[in-house]
């Protein structure tokens, strides 16, 4: 697919170190060496061997002192430590590393706690959350198939505060390793009050945060998908809107929502999902299906290294 191609080469751009801390997963292994072999980051894998014991304790006592009032002591944090993902968000919170990507072999949940814990939360953002880039092929929809979906991984109900955040920080990102101009649709079962509800609300309030927060980005809600991304649907339900049958950034109510959307499409259409790429932290970092690829950890360690440059 274009898309990846293209992701691939600008990675391969301005080389990045990226941990991959999943270094007994054959599909890990086999990725590593494909990114080396392909020029598209410099692809550290965390195994045993690589791991300092000097650097280890140094780590540990600092993540205690971040968080000693959530931990009972140092020997729990020890504890956490005894997984090298830790070791490797470390590394990059200290700048060994530019970004890490692991997931194939640990769930959502594991991986953004290591990463949210010792990279730490954006200020600007103010929280933690997660896209997906989705490359679908033979779509005339988004660009060219190409669409960002968010969240599909991180926050369960997102209020309108962080649903706005999710909005900004997922444009952000079709910007960088897209080269996109994001047009962002807040997704709903209503179209600009076709249907009223709590749940409506809450992207209406949504959408004015995003504004406020993004003057110039181009966003609207709420919208049903069809009057999101399909033009002629679009000049029934609502063609004022500044986005509507054009978007390519997908915002979704909930994490419900947003995790069967991307699975549907991807196993529907076999399209790619690359992700779920964690956003609003304060360095780069991905997460990874237990059930992806090998391409799926090549083209996510292409995007964590987009972000670092």
């Amino acid at each position: 697919m274009d898309v990846i191609d293209k992701i691939r080469r600008k990675a391969a751009v301005q080389l990045k170190t990226i941990v991959l801390p999943e270094y007994k997963d054959e599909r890990t292994i086999e990725a590593s060496n494909i990114i080396e072999k392909e020029g598209i980051a410099k692809a550290l894998l965390l195994s045993e061997e690589r791991i300092s014991k000097q650097d280890k304790e140094r780590y540990i006592e600092e993540f205690y002192g971040l968080h000693k009032s959530k931990v009972a002591d140092i020997n729990e944090v020890r504890k956490m430590f005894n997984d090298p993902l830790y070791y490797a968000a470390m590394m990059v919170r200290e700048g060994k590393a530019d970004g890490f990507v692991a997931g194939a072999a640990h769930t959502t949940p594991d991986v953004g706690r290591a990463a949210i814990r010792c990279l730490g939360v954006s200020e600007r953002i103010g929280i933690a959350c997660s896209c997906f880039i989705m490359a679908v092929p033979d779509c005339e929809y988004g660009v060219k198939g190409t669409f960002v979906f968010a969240d599909c991984g991180i926050i369960p109900e997102p209020n309108p505060r962080q649903l706005a955040c999710i909005a900004v920080t997922s444009a952000e990102l079709a910007v960088k390793v897209l080269d996109l101009v994001p047009r962002v649709a807040l997704l709903s079962y209503s179209t600009k009050g076709s249907a009223k509800g709590k749940n409506i609300d809450k992207i209406v309030e949504a959408l004015g945060a995003a504004r406020e927060m993004a003057p110039d980005l181009l966003v609207d809600g709420e919208l049903q998908v069809d009057a999101a991304i399909v033009p002629e649907v679009a000049e029934i339900k609502y063609p004022e809107s500044p986005v509507g049958g054009n978007a390519n950034v997908l915002i979704f109510p909930s994490l419900e929502a947003g995790n069967i959307s991307y699975k549907l499409v991807q196993r529907l259409s076999n399209a790619r999902a690359l992700g779920p790429l964690i956003l609003g932290l304060n360095k780069p970092c991905s997460d990874l299906s237990r059930g992806c690829s090998i391409e799926d950890i090549v083209d996510c360690v292409a995007v964590t290294a987009i972000r670092a440059q």
